[in-house]
């Protein structure tokens, strides 16, 4: 299930503006700029093979003939797709839960569709939905439709394979919808910039909600609930709002925390949720207890938390502020090390179907792909030496970063 992260790009700057004013992370080390829109970037993709020519002398055929040879040893080894660099500033992602394919949401209002592979990157289709920036992009979980919601204060739900719009609910709030969750094949909720939640079902014609309401002074940054469907979870400033949705009402509140509450997650059989804030502090609440959180700590540099994705039922990424991706065991609490890196801070971050991939994008309006395979064997509770500087710099697999003591290990 996909869950959306932080969508903060919107807020940070206008429709006519697309320029970020975001500040390079300098612990950060990009793996590469693209040069072109729609195809890979990156020193972490192989580059291009020479083919070697005979008029030109037969003198460094030798040394050609190694360099190619080291080059297509890079390909071959290759383990992700390559990057994707757009002109316009990215809002959203999101990877099809059946096809090798990830929706690229944009501040113009389009959404683009990628075919991937250890290969490429292809742009397969361009979909022109909204008259303004697309805020929030989901497939629906059979992956036939894709809703998409905008500034344009459109809910807009487009068959996949023929890219036709099936339906369309125009002024569905009064102020710009933030974010979407999809609870079932008939039943979804939007969140607005002014607190309010509506929940929508297909089955009703029309272009009215089941129900609306406002319980929330600031946007609705996050939500999400289980299987069951009860409750549905909604972060909003600095408190947690639970809605009990059969009974279409206010649950419960949490109490009010000192930062702002950007993403939620959920976590050990959805027995917890995960809720993370602008000041990098992670909060963890037992699912039926809404009211208090059960445990909390800081993220490691104590950085704005813009997006996240459980990666495992113990397992949490983060994007950062400062361009990080990390990688984090909630039980026992360890934070493992640095998953990639971006230049600019981390907007969205979305898995793929298989949950080898994850997906990440940044104010460079590009978006990178890791291959996170290795936490499924990857050992949470060995204790990591050499105190908080170590592990705050420790490079995991998928980052294109080495760690200084990879040096030594084969001498």
């Amino acid at each position: 299930m996909h869950l959306k992260m932080g969508d903060s790009t919107d807020r940070l700057i206008s429709d006519d503006d697309n320029d970020s004013d975001a500040n390079m992370d300098q612990g950060a080390s990009d793996d590469g700029d693209s040069s072109t829109s729609e195809s890979s970037d990156s020193s972490d993709d192989e580059a291009p093979v020479k083919k070697d020519n005979d008029d030109e002398g037969s003198g460094n055929s030798d040394t050609d003939e190694v360099v190619n040879a080291i080059l297509k040893g890079q390909t071959l080894h290759r383990n992700h797709p390559p990057s994707i660099t757009l002109d316009d500033m990215i809002t959203d992602i999101c990877f099809h839960p059946n096809l090798d394919t990830i929706g690229v949401a944009s501040i113009t209002g389009d959404i683009f569709m990628y075919k991937y592979s250890n290969e490429e990157t292809n742009l397969v289709s361009t979909v022109e939905m909204h008259l303004k920036a697309c805020r929030d992009i989901e497939f629906s979980k059979d992956g036939k439709s894709l809703f998409s919601t905008g500034k344009d204060l459109c809910i807009a739900i487009t068959d996949v394979e023929t890219e036709k719009l099936t339906r369309l609910y125009e002024e569905a709030h009064e102020q710009p919808i933030y974010t979407m969750t999809i609870i079932n094949e008939h039943v979804f909720v939007t969140g607005d910039d002014d607190g309010i939640v509506k929940l929508w079902d297909l089955r009703r014609n029309g272009s009215e909600p089941v129900f609306s309401i406002k319980e929330m002074e600031d946007y609705v940054s996050a939500m999400l609930t289980n299987k069951d469907a009860k409750y549905l979870v909604c972060a909003s400033g600095d408190t947690l709002t639970t809605i009990n949705i059969p009974e279409r009402k206010l649950h419960v509140q949490s109490e009010e925390h000192d930062d702002e509450l950007t993403c939620l997650g959920l976590f050990k059989m959805e027995s917890k949720i995960l809720a993370t804030s602008n000041k990098g502090k992670m909060y963890v609440y037992n699912w039926g207890e809404f009211g208090l959180h059960s445990d909390e700590f800081p993220n490691v540099t104590k950085k704005a938390i813009n997006c996240m994705i459980p990666i495992t039922e113990n397992v949490v990424i983060i994007g950062e502020e400062s361009g990080i991706i990390r990688a984090t065991s909630l039980f026992p609490h360890r934070h493992l090390g640095v998953v990639g890196q971006h230049n600019f801070s981390v907007e969205t971050l979305d898995v793929s179907n298989d949950g080898t991939l994850i997906a990440s994008s940044s104010h460079d309006n590009d978006i990178k792909f890791w291959n996170v395979q290795y936490f499924e064997t990857l050992n949470v509770t060995e204790p990591k030496k050499g105190g908080k500087r170590k592990w705050l710099e420790h490079n995991l697999p998928s980052s294109q970063i080495n760690n200084r003591s990879d040096f030594f290990k084969e001498l």
